[in-house]
């Protein structure tokens, strides 16, 4: 009930109060996002924690002027592969052997069928399953961030192309996908604060087949 209670606590807050959150629960927090499962494995995105200032104020230039980029403590984007490549896909599955100490036939099977698939699709095509995979990784952090007790305000309103541009993502194989400011919410700005959380109910969300 612990996590239920601190989900429901959470909001995405409209004013943070610029209060730095300790770095031990900025770590908790992206150590959520790297243990998130993605598809075969592969992680393919990267994840910017922008405490600078000045850059958080030209992505807020690029952000609708939304105020919590620059009043957040950190800002995380999370950038998802432009695409998948065969070194991209071979050092996930090295990684993997280094790390666990054996090569297993129908792992490396499974590599070849990867790299026979997804280096020959559009760009475009897989750039968007890998945004998929690092919306998993975005989902655990706010995940996190809720049950450390730190307001976490999920952002897609930004140019896309300009947040590029000034992270130099493009040139590192990267696009941003979404952005995630961590801080604590400002309660006397924040219209959102004390309104009653609204969901659907269950029987309109779910559907149990027997």
């Amino acid at each position: 009930m612990e996590l239920l209670d601190k989900l429901n606590w959470r909001y995405a807050a409209k004013a943070m109060n610029g209060e730095k959150v300790s770095e031990d629960k900025i770590e908790r927090i992206l150590e959520a996002a790297r243990l998130s499962p993605t598809s075969s494995g592969l992680q393919p995105f990267e994840i910017y924690v922008i405490k600078n200032q000045d850059i958080k104020e030209k992505i807020k230039s690029v952000a609708w002027n939304q105020s919590v980029i620059t009043d957040c403590s950190h800002l995380l984007v999370f950038a998802a592969w432009d695409t998948y490549t065969v070194d991209r896909i071979n050092y996930m599955f090295d990684l993997t052997n280094e790390i666990r100490g054996f090569k297993n036939e129908g792992w490396e099977d499974y590599r070849q069928m990867l790299l026979g698939m997804y280096p020959q699709k559009d760009a475009e095509e897989n750039f968007n399953h890998a945004a998929k995979q690092a919306y998993i990784a975005f989902a655990n952090a706010i995940t996190a961030a809720a049950y450390e007790g730190v307001d976490a305000t999920p952002l897609e309103g930004f140019d896309a192309n300009a947040v590029d541009e000034i992270l130099g993502l493009r040139e590192k194989g990267l696009r941003s996908a979404v952005l995630l400011p961590i801080g604590y919410r400002a309660e006397a700005k924040d219209w959102l604060v004390n309104l009653v959380k609204v969901r659907k109910p269950m029987t309109d969300l779910v559907t149990v087949i027997e």
